[in-house]
């Protein structure tokens, strides 16, 4: 038996042991309070660890897109820096020979006329088919792109296409085979225009990637399905490049291929024109032996035969009363050229360089036709043609048979509208740069014109003539051709039609001999009026 401490009571033990308790629970409890915070605090750095990990992962994905973008970049402006590079080349070419004949024009005797005007007019339309390929794809990116059904003559279409090519695989010593099917329908409907981008694409490319052999163009129509091939033995394309010939601005790998001029755009466009036809386009090719490309479009034969063609003869003039032309346009040079193609033909021409002038003029001279460009400084042309059917609305009204047609001639191809629909202000748009005729058809079309027929006005007899008042007249003329100046021949003879009205069947005759340059028989036939 032990004995109890003396001093030391019950009391006193059981408060020391509480104490100790409480001290042992105080520990326990900082431990645990310790262990939590622990814990809070490897799940907060694993959270921010989990934060940090993923910023990295997003600074990284940031990274790589980056670099993408940039190497897209890069890739984008060397496409685009091959572009210009290839399109100022293919600029540059027919803008030589056109500035070349026109200097050599300038010095008198030094160029026959005849030659330097082909010369032109190719150079031209080389320029007007970049630039259309240029709107092509603007169109196309758009989704504007319109195709129309026209009535197309297969056969001499095709032949056309041949005797362009013939020419200019003749000059690099190639031979050029066509030998068009049996089975080729007469007329088919497509639009011409796309029809033949697609083929002088493939052709030329042909040529322009042959250094010998033979170009070939063959045509199978089966059906309403027409393929068209397109095979040469030139340089030809390996499996990487047949991958990419598609795209823009691909001309291939080899220094062959890039030595050849070009922009790149051909094929894509190709490729691009044919699938918004319908069709589709492949290929196939051996490096070093040549390529054929295979295109199928889906051609359509007219369920009535169409009417007999006329064959186009050159415009001297036209039947019936003599009309006014109004032409607005803020260019001198384009207001040059539609005074030297109207005036000799008998139109009174009159001209504005821009809206207002043009709106003051139409209410002095009353035209019968407004030949009226888009994109000029103050009123554009849209605001013009309003104005100036707002006048044509109030003249009617004191004439009603009174008309005014409206053309647009502008370069303004994105705001190309056809027009005559009952809501637009003008009746008809021609596209700027237009070829002549099509200009003379738009104009007939508005004007209800007849043309006079050369042939007739040819083996007409004599027209009698006002002596008195046309002497002066046929002796400048007389003067002016034995110097072969035609362009003041074209004056004169203007001239000589405004004073005596009654020398216009004469006047016809003498312009067509002039546009023939036929300065011996226009002479004889001044000397025969004495």
């Amino acid at each position: 038996m032990i004995d109890a401490v003396p001093g030391i009571s019950d009391a006193m033990l059981h408060g020391a042991a509480a104490l100790l308790i409480g001290a042992m629970a105080l520990l326990l409890l900082g431990l645990l309070l310790a262990v939590r915070r622990s814990r809070n605090a490897e799940a907060a750095w694993a959270e921010e660890h989990v934060r940090l990990e993923t910023e990295i992962a997003a600074h990284a994905r940031t990274d790589a897109a980056l670099l993408t973008a940039r190497e897209v970049a890069e890739a984008a402006n060397l496409a685009k820096s091959r572009y210009l590079v290839g399109v100022s080349h293919e600029i540059r070419s027919p803008l030589n020979a056109i500035h070349g004949y026109a200097q050599l024009l300038e010095r008198d005797g030094q160029v026959d006329p005849v030659e330097a005007a082909r010369v032109i007019c190719r150079s031209s339309q080389h320029l007007i088919d970049i630039v259309d390929g240029l709107l092509d794809i603007s169109r196309i990116e758009a989704g504007k792109m319109k195709l129309s059904a026209d009535l197309v003559p297969l056969p001499a279409f095709l032949e056309s296409l041949a005797d362009m090519f013939r020419g200019q695989a003749a000059a690099k010593e190639l031979a050029f085979v066509w030998q068009p099917p049996a089975n080729l329908p007469a007329y088919v409907r497509i639009d011409e225009k796309r029809l033949r981008q697609l083929l002088i694409n493939l052709l030329s490319n042909a040529v322009k990637y042959t250094e010998a052999g033979t170009i070939t163009l063959a045509v199978r129509h089966t059906g309403m399905v027409a393929e068209f091939s397109v095979s040469d033995t030139g340089i030809g394309l390996d499996a990487e490049e047949l991958t990419r010939i598609f795209e823009p601005f691909e001309r291939g790998r080899s220094a062959k291929a890039r030595a050849q001029p070009g922009t790149g755009l051909g094929l894509a466009v190709t490729r691009t024109l044919t699938r918004i036809m319908g069709g589709d386009i492949n290929v196939i090719s051996t490096p070093g032996v040549g390529s054929r490309f295979m295109l199928r479009l889906m051609l359509m034969e007219p369920t009535e035969a169409p009417a007999a063609s006329v064959r186009r003869r050159p415009v001297i003039g036209y039947a019936g009363p003599r009309r006014t032309i109004l032409a607005i346009d803020d260019d001198p040079a384009q207001l040059a050229v539609l005074q030297s193609l109207l005036r000799p033909l008998g139109f009174t021409v009159f001209a504005a360089s821009d809206g207002a002038a043009g709106i003051e003029m139409a209410l002095r001279c009353a035209p019968d036709l407004v030949l009226l460009d888009i994109q000029m400084a103050g009123l554009s042309g849209w605001g013009v043609a309003d104005r100036l059917r707002a006048i044509a609305s109030d003249a009617r009204v004191a004439d009603p048979a009174r008309r005014l047609a409206i053309l647009m001639v502008s370069a303004n191809a994105h705001e190309y509208a056809a027009g005559a629909d009952g809501r637009a202000a003008h009746d008809g748009f021609v596209l700027k740069p237009f070829d002549l005729d099509v200009l003379l058809d738009a104009i007939a079309a508005q004007l209800d014109l007849r043309w006079a027929d050369p042939v007739a006005a040819a083996v007409a007899p004599a027209p009698p003539i006002d002596l008195a008042g046309a002497a002066p007249h046929l002796a400048e003329l007389r003067r002016l051709g034995q110097a072969g100046h035609v362009r003041g021949l074209e004056m004169q003879l203007q001239k000589l039609a405004d004073d005596v009205p009654a020398s216009l069947p004469l006047v016809v005759e003498l312009r067509d001999q002039l546009r023939r340059y036929d300065l011996k028989s226009f002479r004889e036939r001044l000397d025969a009026c004495s």
